[in-house]
């Protein structure tokens, strides 16, 4: 069994996933869109604002994965938790990423905070030689964790 994160975007998923794939040292294996998608029976049009937003992306980090999406734009009348309900700003989560060494703490925490907020700043606490929290510049929450010596 492997978990794997799955972030939502608002249409700014593909510019995302190339930083990710920069930061984190992996490769995009999949990135597909809404207008590519083939037309099914008994489904509405897709609108013309949805067509360029992500669809599915898969990022492979080593043994890692990433997945994610944009959300479809909100259509009148649909219910906000519904698929074509819209975006809504990640809540309640984090994703945590572990690295081996506080020199490349740093460097991905530098990279994920820069032009989004810093929660905690990346620092030596009483569990970790490195740990800081920041939410990207694209939304998402992150926690960068050195694993602390055994």
């Amino acid at each position: 069994m492997q978990f794997i994160p799955y972030l939502n975007f608002d249409g700014n998923c593909a510019e995302a996933f190339a930083f990710y794939a920069k930061v984190l040292g992996g490769t995009i294996v999949y990135q597909g869109t809404f207008g590519e998608m083939p037309s099914q029976p008994g489904m509405p049009p897709l609108p013309e604002s949805a067509r360029k937003r992500v669809m599915h992306v898969h990022l492979q980090a080593g043994a890692q994965s990433l997945m994610g999406s944009d959300a479809m734009p909100a259509m009148p009348g649909q219910d906000p938790g519904a698929c074509a309900g819209g975006y809504q700003k990640p809540q309640g989560l984090w994703v945590s990423i572990q690295v081996e060494t506080p020199a490349e703490g740093r460097r991905v925490f530098d990279a994920l905070a820069e032009g989004g907020q810093v929660a905690m700043p990346f620092a030596e606490t009483f569990f970790s030689p490195g740990f800081g929290m920041a939410v990207d510049r694209f939304g998402t929450p992150w926690m960068i964790n050195v694993q602390a010596p055994a």
